[in-house]
């Protein structure tokens, strides 16, 4: 099974900015990240697919940078003019199964977690 290595994360005033770091322990089908804010469910913020093609959330467009990292099997997601609507913990997730692409930004697809990272933007 995959295991996945998350890195990052932090405190940070709103405006500023964060990168995350997960590196994958082999190759996947799809890597991204989530997060989950308290009392509400985990959503989507941003996706890769093993082609490069990648996709965000709403709320992320514009703000947050999916790349892949220097290192083999690494997804590095750049985040700037953070709110504090942000904050949440943020999880690195992928999946070696095939995914529509519809459906990539669902939690649901991914058999494989991290343990997650927390980013905190204060006003």
């Amino acid at each position: 099974q995959v295991h996945l290595e998350e890195s990052g994360g932090g405190s940070v005033q709103a405006g500023g900015s964060l990168t995350l770091h997960c590196t994958a322990s082999r190759a996947t089908y799809i890597m991204g990240w989530f997060r989950q804010a308290p009392g509400k469910e985990r959503e989507g913020v941003a996706v890769r697919r093993n082609d490069g093609i990648t996709k965000y959330g709403d709320s992320m467009k514009g703000r947050f940078t999916l790349s892949q990292g220097n290192a083999k099997n690494t997804l590095t997601l750049e985040m700037s003019s953070l709110e504090p609507g942000d904050t949440a913990l943020y999880y690195c997730a992928a999946t070696s199964s095939f995914v529509l692409w519809a459906q990539s930004l669902s939690e649901g697809a991914y058999e494989v977690w991290g343990q997650g990272t927390q980013v905190t933007v204060s006003s």
